[in-house]
């Protein structure tokens, strides 16, 4: 009984240890909260899946970048897109582009963010978009399409529907501002 015992002990142990870490990673997946003037809404990134989209991302995020930009294009039953201009509609300065990290298994489904780029698959800067449904054809079939999904929102995403039933006019710009006021690393 000892023998077995131990061995059912160490078969235990041995598999929480293996376990320990795969359940530390997700409970460490860095958080971003938006507040914005339609409510807050809070983001989980992936940097295992995307690192230097997410790497990025949160650099922006710690330079206050987002701060005072507005979601600059709405389509209903789409995306909500942010992240690059003021309300005065002024394009914000942005670093050199990060490569193209849409390969990485996740997809452009209802609640995820992804960046905003050109046709050029590696020019995303610091724009980024929520998805609103799942849009399977922004999703990469191969090593060079695709839109990179780099995180999940967590929480508000009633905010999101909110803001996707904004009214828009010409370039699905919104009628009134939708303010991001801040965005800020909260684990």
């Amino acid at each position: 009984m000892t023998k077995q015992f131990s061995r059912w002990t160490r078969r235990m142990v041995l598999s929480c240890v293996i376990a320990l870490p795969l359940a530390a990673g997700a409970e460490t997946a860095p958080k971003v909260k938006f507040q914005t003037n339609q409510g807050d809404f809070v983001v989980e990134v992936y940097p295992d899946k995307a690192p230097k989209t997410v790497e990025n991302f949160l650099q922006y995020v710690k330079d206050k970048h987002y701060d005072g930009t507005i979601f600059h294009r709405i389509i209903d039953n789409f995306m909500v897109q942010g992240g690059g201009f003021t309300v005065d509609m002024k394009q914000k300065t942005t670093r050199a582009p990060v490569p193209l990290e849409a390969s990485n298994g996740l997809k452009n489904n209802l609640g995820t963010i992804a960046m905003a780029r050109t046709m050029d698959p590696n020019s995303a800067t610091a724009q980024f978009f929520v998805n609103v449904k799942d849009n399977d054809f922004l999703n990469a079939k191969g090593a060079a399409d695709g839109y990179a999904v780099f995180g999940k929102v967590i929480t508000g995403m009633e905010v999101i529907q909110k803001i996707k039933t904004t009214p828009t006019g010409p370039g699905d710009v919104p009628k009134a501002p939708i303010v991001i006021n801040s965005v800020t690393l909260v684990k």
